[in-house]
């Protein structure tokens, strides 16, 4: 008879697997590249401007050359300084232990299916959310034109004003007629 004392009858020696890792941390080498190459530019641009310059090179041109070999330089210091770190760090990492938990396949079946169900949820709550407010911009546009047609017919029923009449037009009903 085998052992079942896990969960779901599952061996506890098979449901967890232990690793040894060590845990240290390491300089990003990108950065001392990059720290270091700007570094010798610097210093390239400052040993130029103490020199005195050749006035049919000019001093861009100088600079530029030699900031081709200061920049190389700073490289590779910055590579050495990146190197010596990663081996300080590596002596001081200290020992750790990872265990891996084996997952029941039927657990991560039903995780699996409850998340189909949320976002199908949501998508139909979407959806709702959207059939609504068709239905209100429908509801909204019938009472516009009902608005509208309901001000034409009231328009039509009024009838036409009549022109003022001018002072020489003007009858009263005592005046005798001419």
């Amino acid at each position: 008879m085998s052992n079942t004392d896990g969960p779901g009858g599952i061996d506890p020696q098979d449901a967890a697997d232990e690793t040894e890792v060590r845990i240290r941390r390491a300089p990003k080498f990108s950065a001392f590249l990059i720290v270091g190459g700007g570094l010798g530019a610097a210093i390239t641009f400052i040993l130029t401007a103490l020199f005195p310059v050749d006035p049919q090179v000019g001093f861009g041109a100088l600079f530029g050359y030699f900031a081709l070999y200061g920049v190389t330089a700073g490289v590779l210091v910055g590579a050495l300084v990146a190197l010596i770190l990663d081996r300080v760090t590596a002596r001081r990492s200290r020992p750790a232990t990872v265990v891996t938990a084996l997952s029941d396949p039927d657990e991560a079946a039903a995780d699996a299916a409850a998340d189909a169900a949320a976002e199908a949820r949501y998508a139909a709550e979407d959806a709702a959310a959207a059939r609504a407010e068709e239905a209100e911009a429908a509801v909204r546009a019938e009472e516009a034109a009902a608005a509208q047609a309901s001000g034409a017919a009231q328009a039509q029923d009024v009838p036409p004003a009549r022109p003022a009449a001018s002072a020489d037009q003007a009858e009263t009903p005592d005046a005798p007629r001419a």
